[in-house]
């Protein structure tokens, strides 16, 4: 599938347009949806129960985040799985235990242009921060929570999670400069993150009655006490350092902040990219480099912020890294400038690990330094690397890319599976014993740290899995038109949108839907779950847009009044349809009567 064939041929679809904002469930939608999706399909917001982690009890994968306790050592990253409740839970079931949360700022009326996320290959986007009101992502992390402490003692679900499903760490992300992060929206945010006593008591009304054990229950109140800072790209030193401290002072946070790979030099990243790794396609942006931070400065910087947090009983850690700013030469999303992740990303922020951890020896919390400076990590993890990058001692791994891959959240628990599988041929029976163990390897085979011997692979037989020649394969097509009913069933739109905004009904016979050719299952999509990202088309085999062809449906009636493109309203009166023909819509009635009428439950 070429970038052409993505921009030319979807109906309905304007590449270069702006979408409508999200409009989230509620609290009682979402448990409705739970307790209907388990009835009739056994499954949670789509993801089966294969795909849901169960910790090994022989192997203890824990480790500690700040000081505090997490059952796994990875999770989502800043991103589009980290924004809406019901993506976090998700992640949760997949086996997820630290959340770093989508990044809030104050300017909360983006306009990203869509499509914003290019996954046809190794991964860009022009996303940046929260697409929600900073209130609405407030009560969207507050929902998170107390369905994750809802589905740990939901007695349907202990046989998948096991009997303890261990603790779990939200990590708060903020941006983007002091004046907005000092503003009275962003402070109230993260008051509100602390202590959410308030959020919590407002929403238990919403429980359903199928959930009704819980409407009393002592869920969570203090969701973060740790955050995230994205510096993002051209965010200064001075100003780095004085949102850090206004962090540690106004708010007694725990603080990591966010690096980025231009932290290597220009020179650095381009004969990487484009040399050593084949991408001879990627424009690095070379004048990004002059506006972020210099790498002398950063080492300065760091060792000031983690004495000035220790001296205020608070911990300081960093992480690598955030995106690589590149010039937009695909054009296929909108914007002069695109941000790349995954594999060369990966090579990127390995390389900055070793570099760093030379240039400030023995003062980072990795195996062959024992310092006090946490590194945690985010580029281009897979399953395939997992092991090795938690090995360099990073707390936790962090994912995004390969989650918008087809799969997506149900790629997790494999990842946790294979790693499990790794330590135990070890013989070691928890996380920290076995970085022991590959930390003492490393050194018996000339490496100063597993950092060190890690970075040495990448740039030698390792690079093989990171060059273009790796990851240059384009998703596979097929020369069908996508239809509104019928299609391969590939189900990748459900696993690739990052909202799980796609949900599928089988074409049983009384459905008049079972005779199409290649019609196993019909999919729809909840319009207001839905941010046109792009990232479905992608996927898609068939000619078209499956977030535009297949059937919309909106559960609020003044979103679907105030859109303009054809759907179809569940109103507790029945259905409504708008551009929808009769034939169309008497299909639509008979699948959703199918799934008795709702197929979000309630």
């Amino acid at each position: 599938m070429t970038q052409d064939s993505l921009t030319s041929d979807h109906p309905g679809h304007t590449p270069h347009g702006v979408t409508a904002p999200l409009t989230p469930m509620s609290l009682g939608q979402l448990l409705d949806r739970i307790a209907h999706e388990w009835e009739t399909r056994n499954k949670i917001f789509d993801l089966p129960t294969a795909r849901i982690w169960a910790p090994d009890g022989e192997l203890d994968l824990g480790f500690e985040f700040l000081g505090r306790p997490c059952a796994s050592p990875i999770g989502p990253a800043a991103g589009p799985h980290s924004q809406l409740a019901q993506n976090i839970v998700l992640s949760w079931l997949g086996g997820s235990r630290l959340f770093e949360l989508k990044t809030v700022q104050i300017l909360d009326e983006l306009e990203i242009q869509r499509p914003c996320i290019d996954m046809q290959t190794i991964g860009y986007n022009i996303e940046w921060s929260q697409e929600l009101k900073i209130p609405e992502s407030l009560t969207e992390y507050v929902k998170a929570s107390m369905l994750i402490d809802i589905l740990r003692n939901w007695e349907p679900l202990r046989d998948h999670i096991g009997p303890d499903a261990g603790p779990h760490v939200f990590d708060m992300s903020v941006g983007y400069d002091l004046a907005g992060i000092s503003s009275p929206e962003v402070s109230a945010f993260i008051r509100g993150m602390k202590d959410a006593t308030s959020e919590v008591d407002a929403l238990r009304s919403e429980i359903p009655e199928a959930f009704a054990e819980f409407r009393d229950f002592d869920f969570t109140t203090v969701l973060s006490d740790t955050l995230t800072l994205s510096t993002f790209h051209g965010c200064p030193p001075d100003e780095i350092e004085l949102i850090t401290k206004h962090l540690i002072d106004e708010h007694q946070l725990d603080v990591i902040v966010k690096l980025n790979p231009t932290l290597l030099g220009y020179e650095t990243v381009a004969s990487i990219v484009n040399d050593q790794l084949g991408y001879t396609d990627v424009s690095v942006k070379e004048e990004a480099f002059a506006e972020d931070l210099q790498f002398d400065r950063g080492i300065e910087l760091i060792r000031e912020l983690r004495d000035y947090a220790h001296e205020r009983n608070r911990v300081f850690g960093i992480k690598l890294t955030n995106t690589l700013v590149v010039h937009n030469n695909k054009q296929w999303m909108p914007e002069d400038t695109m941000y790349l992740s995954g594999p060369p990303l990966h090579v990127l922020a390995s390389t900055l690990l070793d570099k760093l951890a030379v240039a400030l020896p023995g003062e980072l919390a990795i195996p062959g330094h024992d310092g006090n400076i946490m590194v945690s990590f985010s580029a281009g993890i897979t399953k395939e690397n997992l092991a090795d990058a938690l090995a360099i001692g990073v707390n936790p791994a962090t994912v995004c890319s390969d989650l918008l891959k087809p799969g997506g959240y149900g790629r997790l628990a494999p990842m946790l599976k294979a790693l499990t599988k790794e330590i135990k041929t070890t013989g070691a029976t928890d996380l920290a014993s076995w970085r022991s163990i590959r930390q003492d390897a490393a050194v018996a085979a000339g490496h100063a740290n597993v950092a060190s011997e890690y970075a040495s692979h990448l740039r030698g037989a390792g690079v093989a899995d990171y060059h273009l020649v790796a990851n240059e394969k384009l998703p596979r097509e097929v020369e069908n038109h996508l239809e509104m009913f019928g299609c391969v069933s590939c189900n990748f739109c459900i696993t690739v949108c990052p909202n799980d905004a796609f949900f599928s009904i089988p074409s049983l016979a009384d459905t008049g839907l079972d005779s199409m050719e290649n019609s196993r299952q019909q999919y729809l999509v909840l319009s207001e779950l839905c941010n046109e990202c792009g990232n479905c088309m992608t996927f898609c085999p068939e000619n078209g847009d499956p977030a535009v062809v297949k059937p919309r449906l909106y559960t609020d009636a003044e979103v679907f009044e105030a859109r303009d493109t054809p759907g179809v309203l569940i109103g507790a009166d029945g259905l409504r349809a708008t551009g929808i023909d009769d034939e169309s819509f008497d299909l639509i009635e008979r699948l959703l009567a199918s799934q008795k009428g709702n197929p979000l439950g309630g």
